[in-house]
């Protein structure tokens, strides 16, 4: 592939800049040289000069040389002129040579008009400074900054344009890609320039397409997963009913029951989340009593915090007992006792479990703590992304997947799930959810 031209951004902006400036000086002086040359064939065609030039040469020629410049004197502030008397010697050595000398400072660079007198003589003129004569000093430079300045502020306001034009295109796609509307890429248009912007866009499009195929493969695994447990646990579910009849232990094979109906709930739970957040559908909202569920969960996993050899201890408070809140009762079981599972997993056995409901503001918090290793504080932000684990002190056997679906269940609720390390040691999982009065 032929590798395309590339210009950075910082050369477009100088050579724009320089080129601004560059055009401002030549309009300008064409400007001034045009106008100036119109302005000295109207002095040299004026017919009163003409007349003023042949009395002072008919004055200089009767030896009133003093009366000659006098009069050229008055009459050029009367004017506003410069009127100067040039004999034909002087005019053959160079017009500008003297002038300069008696002015100094004060000379005019453009050429001044010169207007035939007789015996020789030529009338020089040119308008005085602060005159109204397009030919003053100051009125050129005027006009030189003038139209630098305005060529310049062209120039600087398409440079922000075509920086910020395209910069804002790119920060709509990433709101719009952050909003859920993954399909949207950075206009082809601003991804061709040929200038860093463009390699912006570029790595933007790419970044953004690597992403959406990760997140399709976790969601792709999480189906794979879901769906390739089913059929073993229904299976399992069977083989174990028939043994239950057969005249096995009836408690052992209750209790292996509960725990294969767990499973089984588990892997529906997760499809149910993959269709919430893949298709946005609609999950059923029903008044819950969190102080039930709660119970509920602890239920559920007194056989495996007895194995774990760890105490689950439940504290609510008096206004959190008829607390409700909407939702769904299933997906918010799930969520809690993902998190209860882990504390369990990570709390060294004769210890404690703490779960503390109650009532802060207008929402309804559960904290669950476990008296593990914590975690550390670089990981804690990452602790509820899909198939993350921590250190080997938190590593455990699972997935990774625990908590990041009861991440998922408390988005769906508009709650929210944060954890600390606690001031006493292990992990606080704090879960909020908005009351329902």
């Amino acid at each position: 592939m032929k590798a395309r031209f590339f210009l950075p951004l910082s050369w477009r902006i100088f050579f724009l800049i320089w080129f601004a400036m560059a055009l401002a000086v030549v309009l300008s002086n064409t400007a001034i040289h045009e106008w100036a040359g119109r302005e000295r064939a109207q002095l040299e065609q004026r017919q009163d000069l003409a007349q003023l030039a042949q009395q002072a040469v008919a004055l200089k020629e009767a030896g009133e040389r003093r009366q000659a410049f006098r009069l050229l004197r008055e009459q050029g502030e009367r004017e506003r002129l410069h009127l100067f008397l040039i004999e034909g010697d002087e005019a053959r050595d160079g017009i500008a040579g003297k002038l300069r000398e008696r002015h100094g400072a004060g000379w005019q660079p453009q050429r001044p008009a010169v207007i035939d007198a007789p015996s020789g003589y030529r009338l020089v003129v040119w308008p005085r400074a602060g005159g109204d004569g397009w030919l003053d000093p100051r009125l050129f430079r005027s006009f030189e900054l003038g139209l630098t300045f305005i060529l310049i502020t062209l120039a600087c306001w398409w440079i922000a344009r075509r920086i910020s034009r395209p910069l804002r295109d790119v920060e709509s796609t990433a709101r719009a890609i952050a909003d859920g509307d993954t399909e949207l890429r950075v206009r082809q248009a601003v991804a061709n320039r040929r200038d860093e912007i463009g390699a912006l866009a570029q790595a933007f499009n790419a970044m953004t397409d690597r992403l959406c195929q990760l997140l399709d493969r976790q969601k792709q695994l999480l189906r794979d997963i879901s769906h390739d447990l089913r059929t073993p646990l229904a299976r399992q579910r069977v083989a174990i009913e028939l043994a239950r009849d057969s005249g096995d232990d009836p408690e052992i094979m209750a209790s292996i029951l509960r725990q294969n109906e767990r499973l089984e709930a588990m892997t529906a739970q997760i499809l149910t989340l993959h269709r919430l957040s893949a298709k946005g559908q609609s999950m059923s909202q029903e008044p819950v009593r969190m102080a039930m569920v709660l119970n509920d969960v602890l239920q559920g996993a007194a056989d495996y915090a007895e194995q774990q050899r760890v105490d689950c201890h439940l504290e609510v408070a008096e206004d959190a007992r008829m607390a409700t809140l909407l939702g769904d009762a299933g997906l918010l079981h799930r969520a809690l006792d993902n998190v209860l599972q882990n504390a369990l997993d990570h709390t060294p056995p004769g210890q404690v479990v703490n779960l503390h409901l109650m009532i802060a503001g207008k929402w309804l918090t559960c904290e669950i703590a476990d008296r593990g290793p914590g975690v550390p504080e670089a990981d804690l932000p990452h602790l509820f992304e899909p198939f993350f684990r921590s250190d080997r002190a938190r590593g455990g056997q699972g997935w990774g997947l625990g908590l990041a679906i009861a991440r998922d269940i408390m988005q769906a609720h508009d709650g929210r799930i944060t954890a600390e390390n606690g001031s006493a040691g292990g992990l606080v999982v704090r879960l909020d959810w908005p009351v329902f009065t």
